[in-house]
């Protein structure tokens, strides 16, 4: 999505994986980075970061906004299946005849 944060490269700030020792110095995620390469989240530099495209929360909504119709598609599609598989499987119950020992 080329983004970085919820809402911007400054909620990492705060999280306690930037505060722990496994982010090795990091003030962003690698992921943050324009170009990605190891360790380039230790230079918070505007030119490598994603800093004024916006957080991913805005690019995710963007992105289920422009795809709303696929999704729904899918979702319609997948409910169809079910409702056949209940009614076949209605139909072979009815037909299946039990057996008396």
């Amino acid at each position: 999505f080329h983004c970085c944060g919820s809402n911007n490269s400054r909620d990492w700030q705060d999280s306690e994986w930037i505060r722990s020792g496994e982010a090795g110095g990091r003030v962003v995620p690698d992921s943050c980075c324009k170009t990605v390469v190891p360790g380039c989240g230790r230079r918070d530099h505007a030119s490598n970061i994603y800093k004024v495209e916006g957080g991913c929360i805005t690019k995710l909504e963007t992105f289920i906004q422009e795809h709303l119709r696929i999704i729904g598609a899918v979702g319609l599609g997948i409910a169809c299946v079910q409702v056949f598989g209940m009614l076949f499987t209605c139909c072979l119950y009815k037909s299946l005849k039990l057996e008396h020992y």
